[in-house]
């Protein structure tokens, strides 16, 4: 302790002559010489000992069979997140999580053997609050002898097919963060555990990878490629997770667990578990010793002589002492058998000292290259449903991330008036444990009870509420105006009291995205001319019409307007809004031109202007029969997981459309088409715009007639995709698909639609030779290309039964008035050559997920407003995004750097691209800076992961391009790079 209170002072000062200077700088990470030490939280990082190896011994001529005792807590499912941790609504569920965490704690006293580990911070965060010193203290020690051990780390366990890559990041590094602040070193997790998510995308094991992860395992995989992996005894391998960042920075060693994430059968010694315990007293007549040590014999399927059980399952362990006792006497009498020549060893373990051994071994895995969806655990069984279940949840939690963005940038911008201001107490964090609970695999995914459904929603508006406070504050900082603001949340449905009953009002516009955006507004109004100028008195072009505001026939004045000079990231502008009598001028947008069938109403043709490029295109809407069924035994139903059409044929709702309002305007080009009372749809063309728009509206779906609908929207087109499309992972990296074809395995098809089904989360296309079209989505959505030319994409979904695993009620959203959930969206349709597209969906994908804030004023700017803000010095290179920027500390501030693009699939973009950090912001002087692993957790410089051998050969890739400078920062594609940056306002 002396030793570090003298480095702390001699460092503090920058003595260079501190006699434990090597020491203290090791331990410290301080960078030297031209960045200066960060503040607190980066001096006490490393203050922690290192763990020590902790493992216990093995014995390499025995099948090592390590013990792993776990609990699954699930941060809301069945019951909310309070629910679980207090042990509520047991009538329910029994559950408490409180209680397993205290029981754990007692037992690991016991016996310095036993090993636990635990994996949803969302839980521990709250517990440890609640902790004595004394238990602080007790559980620190477990910590540092690696008996309590944290795995994967984040807030939750996130799901893997509807969740955005921003959202897992940030949820990783708000878990990962306060076990680094509260145990140092020792409560970095070393291994990803993702033991339920319903299938695994690629892009999270490149998140797992470049955070440091020495491994991943995971719990359910596709039957078929279980079995097949079981008989070649590749249950383990090498997961190659990207095809553009440079070897080994995406290579992830993962593994497929025996069990799922349950003991073996006869094993489970819970209080919720009816399994036998060891019974071993000899003179009883129930002694079933025996019995037991004999089912330690079969694992054939796994590559070395170290195979991992599962002791746990969903909220086990709320009476440690139940698992503990029997695990105790499992290990003393199979490793009693010793003695007479058995060749098994028992121990507690932990997935890190397993996979530890299986590194020592030095052997050579197979490689994987693509994902593992869709997922199915029978022959009919797909879990490809829940891709689209709750799709107005799945909208609520992306805007509620591109809030938290706006939130977390301004609170950077603006400084400590931020958080306490005119507006009073605001604060990033509630939102950012809102939308860290949001990724769970039950929250985003659509897959919990309606009442849970509901708590998800009401913690991202209290965390918008928090973050709105500092919003208003921030805004009231740079325009230098305390005048009241108002954010209008229901513009989707054209509600805004203030844009409706205000002669004039102005409207300030947030641009979080790094880049300048042209972005069209649609405003209610009461009147039906409008002047709009902008921050210079210029005008601004614009256009009042009629327009459909509900899914049913209200007929309502809507303001659109087509504002071109958005300014960079961080940049607010202003626009006044006042009544007069102007006309506005109409001409021919020149990127785009549309057809409609005269007959059907239906679209015919989409022409690029630009390229010459003409496909045919119709597009309409179709409902899939959901399969019925009151047991999975006579027939699976369709459910919240479960996508089971009980027909390849679906129905189409309409076979024409009404056209009901057709608007031509110097701003927008639309046209209303109505296909049912229950389905309806805008078309619009923007001026100034490449891209086509299709404002969906369905619902309430109706069930009268007894059957479940699963709603899709098909666009057919003579592009000749010959059964191939492709599909974002994660929002990132494309992964191409194959109708009924899956890379790993040769597949048996038995479900032709749910088993060609896999999810988007931004976007998703087709191609050939000259044609490519593209479908950029404004939420997670299921797509699939059943036929030749075509792409469809499910919207909706409601259902009349239960699918059997676990949730315990029909996916039926009651909706607003009870008679079920009308949901809205949007799609932007691109048409481009092959070799161009990525060039205009990128950036229009990073759009639609990062988009401009909105807030209104009555009135005019008082006089002395500063009516124009820019937070960068220069607009970013097109390939980069700001993916993070976001208050670490007092002092300092954690910024992520994006290359955007793909290796080759831009000939613009896909090159190496270098940024000054000491050139980025107009309103902050970068001191100091130094690189951090992905989740920011570990220096960058000190990240050391296992490597693993494989024996297929790499795809050749180009070599990463080097910094120039200690400020000056290079991406090469698809990488992320992220920096603790020490700043002085300016």
């Amino acid at each position: 302790m002396l030793q570090i209170l003298h480095c702390l002072t001699c460092l503090l000062h920058h003595c260079d002559d501190c006699i434990f200077s090597t020491w203290c700088q090791n331990s410290l990470r301080v960078r030297k010489p031209h960045l200066l030490p960060f503040n607190i939280y980066s001096v006490v990082l490393p203050l922690t000992q290192k763990r020590e190896q902790s493992c216990p011994a093995t014995n390499t001529s025995m099948l090592n069979v390590h013990l792993v005792p776990h609990t699954h807590d699930d941060v809301g499912w069945l019951k909310t997140v309070d629910q679980y941790y207090y042990g509520d609504r047991n009538n329910i569920q029994h559950a408490g999580v409180q209680y397993i965490l205290d029981s754990v704690i007692d037992q690991l006293q016991q016996d310095p053997a036993r090993r636990f580990i635990y994996v949803e911070t969302a839980f521990f965060y709250r517990w440890w609050k609640q902790q004595s010193q004394n238990t602080r203290r007790i559980v620190t020690q477990l910590v540092n002898e690696g008996r309590l051990e944290f795995i994967n780390g984040g807030w939750c366990m996130s799901d893997e097919a509807t969740t955005h890559y921003s959202a897992v990041i940030d949820q990783m590094t708000l878990g990962l963060q306060f076990l680094n602040e509260t145990f140092g070193e020792c409560g970095r997790p070393r291994v990803a555990w993702h033991i339920d998510p319903f299938g695994h995308a690629r892009e999270h094991a490149s998140i797992f990878a470049q955070m440091g992860y020495d491994g991943f395992f995971f719990g359910r995989l596709d039957y078929q490629d279980k079995a097949r992996r079981m008989k070649t005894k590749e249950m383990e391998m090498l997961w190659r997770a990207s095809e553009s960042l440079t070897l080994p920075l995406a290579d992830l060693f993962t593994g497929v667990l025996p069990n799922g994430y349950n003991p073996p059968e006869g094993f489970c010694w819970d209080q919720s578990c009816n399994d036998a315990p060891i019974r071993d007293d000899p003179d009883l007549e129930d002694y079933n010793v025996d019995e037991i040590v004999q089912r330690f014999l079969n694992a054939a399927f796994y590559k070395t002589n170290h195979i991992i059980m599962t002791m746990g399952s969903d909220f086990q362990y709320e009476n440690a002492n139940l698992w503990y006792k029997n695990m105790d006497k499992l290990i003393k009498y199979v490793n009693a058998l010793q003695a007479k020549g058995s060749k098994v060893n028992v121990l507690y373990s932990t997935p890190s000292c397993y996979l530890q051994e299986l590194n020592l071994a030095n052997l050579t895995w197979p490689l994987k290259t693509d994902d593992f969806f869709p997922y199915a655990d029978d022959a009919h069984d797909f879990w490809t449903g829940y891709f689209t279940s709750r799709p107005a949840l799945k909208l609520y939690e992306r805007l509620s991330n591109s809030r938290l963005q706006t939130c977390n940038q301004l609170e950077v911008l603006s400084g400590p008036k931020s958080t306490s201001g005119p507006f009073g107490e605001g604060d990033s964090d509630t939102m950012k444990r809102a939308m860290g609970v949001a990724q769970h695999h039950d929250a985003v995914s659509g897959t919990e009870k309606q009442h849970v459904a509901y708590d998800y929603a009401r913690r991202l508006a209290t965390g918008w509420a928090h973050c709105e406070v500092l919003v208003r504050n921030s805004l009231a900082v740079l325009s230098g105006s305390e005048s009241p603001r108002v954010f209008c949340e229901n513009l989707n449905i054209s509600v805004c009291p203030l844009t409706e009953s205000s002669q004039k009002f102005s409207m300030n516009v947030y641009n979080p995205l790094g880049r300048t955006v042209s972005w069209p507004v649609r405003l209610p109004v009461n009147g039906s001319l409008y002047s709009v100028t902008d921050t210079n008195g210029k005008a601004v072009n614009s256009q009042v019409g009629n327009y459909v505001c509900m899914s049913f026939k209200l007929i309502c004045n809507i303001y659109d307007m087509k504002s071109s000079s958005l300014l960079p990231l961080l940049s607010v502008r202003w626009f006044h809004f006042s009544i007069n009598n102007k006309s506005v001028l109409m001409y021919v947008f020149k990127f785009l031109k549309v057809t409609f069938d005269d007959t059907t109403g239906l679209l015919s043709s989409l022409t690029n202007l630009e390229t010459n490029q003409t496909i045919r295109l119709t597009q309409n809407f179709y409902w899939y029969n959901a399969s019925a069924g009151n047991n999975k035994e006579s027939r699976q139903p369709s459910g919240a997981y479960i996508f089971r059409p009980n027909s390849s044929d679906p129905f189409v709702i309409n076979k024409t459309a009404e056209i009901q309002i057709v608007t031509v305007s110097s701003t927008v080009q639309e046209v209303t088409q109505w296909f049912s009372p229950w389905v309806s749809q805008v078309v619009r063309l923007y001026e100034g715009h490449s891209e086509l728009e299709l404002e969906w509206t369905v619902g309430p779906v109706p069930i009268a007639d007894g059957l479940g609908k699963e709603v899709i929207t098909r666009l057919d087109t003579d592009i000749e995709s010959s059964d191939y499309f492709y599909t974002d992972s994660n929002g990132r990296e494309v992964l191409e698909r194959r109708k009924d074809y899956r890379p790993t395995w040769d597949l048996k098809q038995t479900e032709p639609i749910a088993g060609n089904y896999y999810p988007i989360n931004s976007r998703a296309y087709i191609k050939d030779d000259k044609h490519q079209l593209t479908v950029v989505t404004d939420r997670s959505q299921g797509a699939s290309s059943i036929y030749n030319g075509s792409l469809e994409i499910m919207l909706h979904r409601r259902l009349l039964y239960d699918d059997f695993r676990g949730v315990g009620e029909p996916l039926s959203e009651p909706g607003e008035f009870f008679d079920g959930l009308v949901a809205r969206g949007r799609l932007l349709l691109t048409l481009t050559p092959p070799n161009m597209a990525a060039d205009v969906h990128r950036p229009l994908a990073q759009g639609m997920v990062l988009q401009p804030l909105l807030s209104f004023q009555d009135g005019t700017p008082l006089a002395n407003t500063k009516l124009e803000f820019t937070g960068l010095q220069d607009a970013l290179p097109p390939a980069v995004h700001l993916l993070t920027l976001s208050q670490w500390d007092k002092d300092s501030v954690l910024i992520r750097l994006e290359h955007q693009y793909q290796a080759e699939e831009s000939k613009t973009h896909s090159q190496p691209v270098t940024v000054n950090l000491q050139k980025l912001f107009s309103t902050l002087e970068v001191l100091g800076a130094s690189e951090m692993s992905l989740g920011a957790n570990q220096w960058k410089e000190d990240m050391n992961r296992l490597q693993w051998n494989t024996a297929k050969a790499s795809k050749p890739l180009l070599l990463s391009a080097k910094d120039p400078s200690p400020w000056e920062v290079t991406l090469n594609p698809m990488e992320i790079r992220t920096f603790l940056l020490q700043v002085r306002q300016l």
